[in-house]
C-alpha cells in the first residue's frame, strides 16, 4: 500500500486539530508588509514529497503539538508564538520559494524543525551572510560544515546512529553483516562511516545491492534510507525456510508506517534506530509529549514525532532567553552561545560548535507486527 494513502486520514486529523488547538499555527492571513511587527514568527520547511513524507508529518505533528502547548501555557513574552508550516514537494524550486517566504516575513525570528535531511540541508546553503535566520533543531543528519555559524543541530547525525547501530551489533557477538544503501546519494555519504565503524569493533561489513533480490542475506542487514525503500528491500529478500533476518535502520524510517504498509515476510524484523528517547520512557519532555498527544490528537506517539516536539521545545526555550529586543540578530546570537539547554531532561550541550550529547535509542518491529520500546 502506497505510503501516500495510508498517511490521508492522518493528514486530515492534523489539519482539523492545527485549525481547533489555535490560530496562531495557521499560515499568516495578511501579506508579510502589513503584520504587526510586535508579533513573533517561527517558520518551519517541511519536505512532503513521496520518500520523506512519512517521517516529515510526524515530525510537523510533534511540533505542532509543542508549540500549541507552549502557546496555551502564555506563549513568548506574553504573546502566542506563531508557526508557519512551509510544506514543499522537495524540489530544489520549492524549498527556495519556501526560504524566501520565511525570509521575507519580518516577524520570522528563526527556522526551527525543518525536515527531512535533505531539505534541511539545502536551506543552510541558501542562508545570506547578512541577517541569516538561525536554523535551530533541524532533521539534519549528515556531516555538514556550517562556515555561517547558523545551523544548531541537536540530534545526533547519521555517523552517531551508525556507530550505535554497529556497537549493538558487536555486544550481540556478530562479527559480518550486511550492508545497504537506498540510493547512491546516501553510499556516497555514509560509505566510509559504516566500514570504520564496523572496524572499531571488529565487524566485517558486506555491501548489498538495494535494488536486486539477494538470495541469501546476512542474518543482520544494516539498512541506510527511508521507509519506502525499506520496505521495497525487505519485500524483495528471499530467505531460506526457518531463517530469521534482522533488518537495522536509521532514524528515517518510520516503523508505524512500515507495519501498517504491510506485505513483510514473517521472519524479518527491523530494529530503527532513533536520535530521541524512546516514546514510553519516563522522561519528563517524553511523559508531556505524550499527554499533549493524547489530548490534541488521535494518533500514537512516535519517534519522529517526539523530535519534532523536543525541537520545538528547544528553539522557545533559547528565544526565551533572549534579554532585550527580540528579532533576527538577537535570536541569532543567543543560539550561537550553545547554552546548555535542560528540555524536560533531554540535554542538549555542546563542545565548541559540536553537539556533544547523544541521544541514541532502537525500537524493533517484530515478527508479529509489534512494536517493542
Amino acid at each position: 500500500m502506497a505510503i501516500a494513502a495510508l498517511l490521508a486520514p492522518r493528514r486530515r486529523a492534523v489539519l482539523q486539530a492545527a485549525g481547533a488547538a489555535t490560530a496562531a499555527w495557521a499560515l499568516p492571513a495578511r501579506p508579510a508588509r502589513a503584520q504587526d511587527m510586535r508579533s513573533i514568527a517561527v517558520a518551519q520547511i517541511v519536505d512532503l514529497s513521496a520518500r520523506h513524507q512519512d517521517v516529515s508529518r510526524d515530525f510537523l505533528v510533534g511540533s505542532r503539538a509543542a508549540w500549541a502547548a507552549f502557546n496555551a501555557q502564555g506563549g513568548l513574552r506574553g504573546k502566542p508564538v506563531q508557526h508557519l508550516v512551509l510544506e514543499t514537494d522537495g524540489s530544489a524550486a520549492s524549498l527556495r520559494a519556501a526560504w524566501q517566504t520565511a525570509h521575507a516575513d519580518p516577524a520570522c525570528v528563526a527556522l526551527s524543525g525543518c525536515v527531512g535531511d535533505g531539505t534541511a540541508a539545502a536551506i543552510a546553503s541558501l542562508q545570506p551572510a547578512d541577517a541569516p535566520l538561525p536554523h535551530a533543531a533541524p532533521w539534519l543528519h549528515r556531516q555538514w560544515q556550517d562556515p555561517g555559524d547558523t545551523v544548531f543541530g541537536i540530534f545526533p547525525n547519521y555517523q552517531a546512529q551508525i556507530a550505535h547501530a554497529v556497537r549493538s551489533l558487536s555486544v550481540m557477538g556478530v562479527q559480518q553483516a550486511g550492508v545497504v544503501f537506498a540510493h547512491a546519494d546516501l553510499q556516497r555519504q555514509l560509505q566510509d562511516s559504516v566500514t570504520q565503524a564496523g572496524a572499531a569493533v571488529g565487524l566485517r561489513m558486506q555491501s548489498l545491492p538495494a535494488a536486486q533480490r539477494h538470495p541469501a542475506p546476512p542474518a543482520i542487514v544494516l539498512f541506510v534510507g527511508g521507509t519506502p525503500e525499506l520496505h521495497d528491500y525487505v519485500r524483495r529478500m528471499a530467505l531460506p525456510q526457518g531463517r530469521q533476518c534482522y533488518v537495522i535502520a536509521l532514524a528515517d524510517v518510520n516503523l508505524q508506517v512500515l507495519a501498517q504498509m504491510g506485505g513483510l515476510h514473517r521472519n524479518v524484523s527491523v530494529i530503527a534506530t532513533q536520535p530521541v528517547p524512546l516514546v514510553t520512557a519516563s522522561l519528563p519532555v517524553v511523559r508531556t509529549y505524550r499527554e499533549v498527544m493524547a489530548r490534541l490528537y488521535d494518533e500514537p506517539p512516535s519517534p519522529q514525532g517526539l523530535a519534532g516536539f523536543i525541537a520545538a521545545r528547544y528553539t522557545a526555550e533559547v528565544l526565551a532567553s533572549v534579554t532585550g529586543p527580540l528579532h533576527r540578530a538577537s535570536a541569532l546570537a543567543a543560539f550561537r552561545k550553545r547554552s546548555e539547554v535542560q528540555v524536560g531532561g533531554f540535554v542538549v550541550a555542546y563542545e565548541g560548535r559540536r553537539l556533544a550529547t547523544t541521544h541514541v535509542t532502537q525500537s524493533m518491529l517484530t515478527t508479529d507486527g509489534r512494536i517493542v520500546g
